[in-house]
């Protein structure tokens, strides 16, 4: 019998990943707007990292800093049952990969922005928090829609890490990616295909629509 829970599994952590990444590299985004110097290049660098590092080395880290005895092993005991092998690690590995396509995205789209607009609103006495919001975001929202369908994307395709900090758990922690590893593994490869398709048509819809949105920015 064909079990559906990898698509909502995965469809549910991949929105919730996009969800708190937008927020966060956003926000992270704006923060380092135009800085210089070797603490913003090397915070940049640390923002960027998970983007060219193997999954496999990203969960490694994931799995040390929030394992039983790891420095963030104190969650185990605010929640009795900690992040390690629950739904929760699945959005976790999702957002760390995630991230450095939504912050690279909105950067390139806010340094776009024409910087007179900045200093025609910073003269009308606009506050920083009154032009992020009334200057940069408008302009820039393509681009940042565009980041977020590719960080959408990114973290609905996450196998590597996933599999390092919250395993293979079917109805809990297996994801698409798992789904099809597995499923080729023992030799299924009707229910193999059946989910390459379903991730394929989900990914050419977000990089479409990404493609559009970058197409209508550059316009």
């Amino acid at each position: 019998m064909f079990d559906g829970s990898p698509l909502l599994i995965s469809l549910r952590a991949a929105i919730v990943a996009s969800i708190y990444v937008f927020v966060a590299g956003t926000l992270a985004a704006r923060v380092f707007l135009g800085s210089s110097g070797r603490v913003a290049s090397l915070i940049d660098t640390v923002c960027t990292l998970p983007m060219v590092l193997p999954p496999t080395v990203v969960g490694f880290f994931l799995l040390v800093l929030f394992g039983r005895n790891g420095p963030l092993s104190w969650l185990w005991d605010l929640t009795g049952k900690g992040i390690v092998f629950t739904w929760h690690a699945t959005v976790l590995a999702a957002c760390v990969v995630s991230f450095p396509l939504m912050y690279r995205s909105a950067r390139g789209a806010f340094e776009q922005v024409d910087e007179q607009q900045i200093w025609a609103a910073r003269t009308l006495g606009m506050r920083e928090w009154q032009i992020f919001l009334k200057v940069l975001m408008p302009n820039a929202w393509p681009g940042i829609l565009a980041g977020l369908s590719l960080s959408f994307a990114r973290a609905l395709g996450e196998f590597g890490a996933t599999l390092m900090i919250a395993g293979n758990i079917p109805g809990r922690t297996q994801t698409i990616p798992m789904a099809i590893y597995f499923a080729t593994a023992g030799g299924d490869m009707r229910t193999a295909w059946v989910w390459v398709g379903i991730m394929v048509a989900i990914s050419f819809g977000s990089l479409a629509f990404a493609s559009y949105l970058d197409t209508r920015r550059n316009r």
